[in-house]
């Protein structure tokens, strides 16, 4: 086993048979975390972006906040409503991308595609970004280190996923329930000291004021107020990202899936809604304030600047801070927690976007090595692209959540709108060859639930697109249009293969001769070893092949050629100028044309090495004439390899690799009991 099996195998762990693919699946106890950390995570986040739009016309547009949340609250209660019928009708994987397909077709299909990859990309970046800085406040040493900290914490969420399903989501299901409890836990004895205590104690940031725009503050009343409410709404949706990766990732769940999935969604919801309505609650009992640009926007008590000194925590750090003001360690725990879970929030993407990508590989939108599963049954090449995507978000706008939010939410609401059309075309189908009056108005019911959601989704999704558009939300529309062309353009590309591919009538007339070749280098075992082969192929015609550039070497070599009688004859290409591909390659070409029904066949003899750095000293030539050959029509390539001492000692390193027993092997039946007499 060579160093980098052995690391692989360090990272990834031992390989799993595809027999063992049933063993991986969640049940609704691990499912819950698994799918719940990207909508629980948009608490730490979602209601700070309600406040900061807010701040834009002073703090007397708060009074709007918690409405704003109520509404979100209204839309997630109808896209988990209508998800429901999503994942129990259409269960492989798909999610909204099958469900475009099926019932829209394929534009439709790839339009959900395209906005689903690029939105679990953000997902990742978004979410790790936020961890980042929230690190960064928390821990004097990682300010100004939040690209490099993001970037490793991507690092460490791929090694994880590569593992496979049921080590990664176990992992991640502890922190995901503590952080349920904390929250729950901080909300309940918050409500429970408003109105039973005496009330709770304000905000740290209470006493501060803030500077309203001008232009948002002289039209509280027109539409700029207006327009900033719906900003706000905007950017407290990210409340529902996530839940569109539940879709794709039903595969994962236990018998019945459908049904399984389609309760979790329901939890999922409820805790989500309950956790960030409650946030933004308690944000307004305690007189919470924050603002984008807190040095120059908020303002002491006094009517000072707060200075450039001055830290903003967020909203759920500052009701931690307050609930528990007597109890520190309950503070310290939601600090922790949340900042983990925002790491962990990640996680959903891992688990939506390589399915999704091994679906698009099978309908042939994508490229064929996304839809093969690792040594560890997990798509790896998928987790492997999602990573790369989220370093590159990350390091392109240096984690900075303000501005990877801008580009957030889009791919979300279009997937919705979208897939909620397919769902009413898929039941007024199913409704046409259905007689049976008790499944009809269960059919009828599921349409007029996805009708619904259809409005809501697209009336969000126009609100959306107006109000971030010009606030960086175009390139996620253009990431959008990218990939739709690309995915359009590998279908095309693997149909017009598949086109060139196919039998006709005439690959079936065999060759009217086979003019055979032997690459002659010098005479030596390998030589003599390519000959023997080429003469046991019986072709037409077999000739040794050398190209001279160098009169004394040729000279030398004809002789041991006449002396050694191989019963070949010898054809010598002169090179004036030492090249030895292209005198190769003209020949070959000169044979072909002299019959155009006929095939070259070139053998070419090469060492195999058992050491990396051999392989730089050998077979140079040798690939680089390979790659010629290969683009010259009717010429056919083979090699011939000729085993050096050193690939004996590399095999027998392999299989003692393979062979040696590791710790826990026998224990775990991978070591066949061969009794005492063995």
């Amino acid at each position: 086993m060579g160093v980098g099996d052995v690391a692989k195998r360090i990272v990834v762990g031992r390989k799993l048979r595809s027999a063992q693919l049933g063993e991986r699946l969640l049940s609704k106890r691990i499912a819950l975390p698994v799918f719940a950390n990207d909508p629980l995570s948009s608490v730490a986040y979602a209601p700070d972006e309600i406040f900061l739009i807010l701040a834009f016309a002073g703090v007397s547009a708060y009074a709007f906040s918690w409405k704003i949340a109520l509404v979100i609250a209204f839309v997630m209660f109808v896209v988990v409503l209508s998800y429901r019928q999503n994942v129990q009708a259409y269960r492989s994987g798909g999610g909204d991308y099958e469900v475009a397909r099926t019932n829209l077709g394929s534009t439709a299909g790839l339009t959900v595609a395209s906005a689903l990859l690029t939105d679990y990309a953000l997902t990742v970046a978004v979410s790790i970004s936020a961890a980042s800085q929230y690190a960064a406040t928390t821990v004097d040493a990682f300010a100004g280190q939040q690209v490099w900290i993001a970037v490793g914490a991507v690092l460490l969420l791929t090694a994880v996923n590569l593992r496979g399903v049921r080590e990664s989501q176990t992992a991640f299901a502890v922190p995901t329930y503590l952080f349920i409890v904390g929250l729950l836990a901080m909300v309940v004895w918050g409500f429970a000291r408003e109105f039973l205590g005496g009330g709770l104690p304000d905000a740290p940031s209470a006493d501060l004021q803030i500077v309203a725009q001008d232009s948002t503050a002289d039209e509280v009343g027109g539409a700029a107020m207006v327009f900033l409410l719906l900003r706000a709404f905007a950017s407290g949706s990210a409340t529902l990202t996530g839940v569109q990766a539940l879709g794709n990732g039903v595969p994962a769940f236990q018998q019945p899936k459908g049904r399984n999935a389609a309760t979790t969604l329901s939890i999922l919801g409820a805790i989500a809604v309950t956790l960030a309505v409650s946030v933004v609650v308690l944000a307004n009992l305690t007189d919470v304030r924050v603002s984008e640009e807190p040095q120059d926007r908020l303002l002491n008590a006094d009517g000072s600047p707060v200075g450039e000194d001055f830290h903003q925590d967020p909203v759920l750090g500052q009701l931690a801070e307050t609930i528990f003001d007597n109890f520190m360690p309950g503070f310290v725990f939601i600090a922790l927690i949340t900042m983990l879970v925002l790491l962990l929030a990640a996680n959903t993407a891992f688990n939506g976007f390589p399915v999704l990508a091994s679906i698009l590989a099978g309908d042939g939108y994508a490229p064929r090595a996304l839809a093969s599963r690792g040594d560890r049954l997990a798509y790896s090449n998928g987790v492997l692209l999602l990573a790369g995507a989220a370093i590159v978000l990350i390091v392109a706008f240096r984690a900075e959540v303000t501005s990877l939010i801008q580009l957030y939410i889009v791919g979300v609401f279009v997937a919705f709108t979208v897939s909620q059309a397919g769902m009413v075309r898929h039941w007024t189908r199913l409704l046409r060859t259905t007689k049976a009056a008790a499944a009809r108005r269960t059919m009828q019911g599921s349409r007029a639930i996805n009708a619904f959601g259809l409005t809501v989704t697209a009336v969000v999704l126009v609100v959306v697109l107006v109000t971030k558009f010009a606030q960086g939300a175009w390139i996620s529309i253009a990431a959008m249009l990218v990939l739709f062309t690309l995915m359009r353009s590998i279908k095309i590309h693997y149909d017009r293969v598949a086109a060139e591919l196919a039998i006709a009538d005439e690959d079936k007339v065999m060759p009217t001769r086979v003019h055979a070749m032997v690459l002659v280098a010098k005479l030596h075992k390998p030589t003599l070893r390519a000959l023997a082969f080429a003469k046991a192929s019986r072709p037409n015609a077999l000739e040794g092949i050398y190209v001279s550039v160098d009169p004394a070497e040729t000279a030398q070599l004809l002789q041991e050629w006449e002396t050694r009688n191989t019963g070949v004859p010898l054809k010598v290409l002169h090179s004036p100028y030492r090249e030895i591909i292209k005198p190769i390659v003209e020949y070959a070409s000169e044979i072909r044309r002299a019959n155009p029904r006929g095939v070259v066949a070139v053998y070419i003899p090469e060492y195999v090495v058992g050491r990396w750095w051999e392989q730089l000293l050998h077979n140079q030539t040798a690939l680089r004439l390979k790659g010629r050959l290969l683009f010259t029509p009717g010429v056919m390539v083979t090699s011939v390899p000729y085993q050096l001492r050193s690939s004996q000692r590399a095999r027998e390193r392999e299989e003692r690799g393979d062979l040696r027993v590791q710790p826990g092997d026998l224990r775990g039946g991978r070591v066949p009991d061969e009794g005492p007499d063995a």
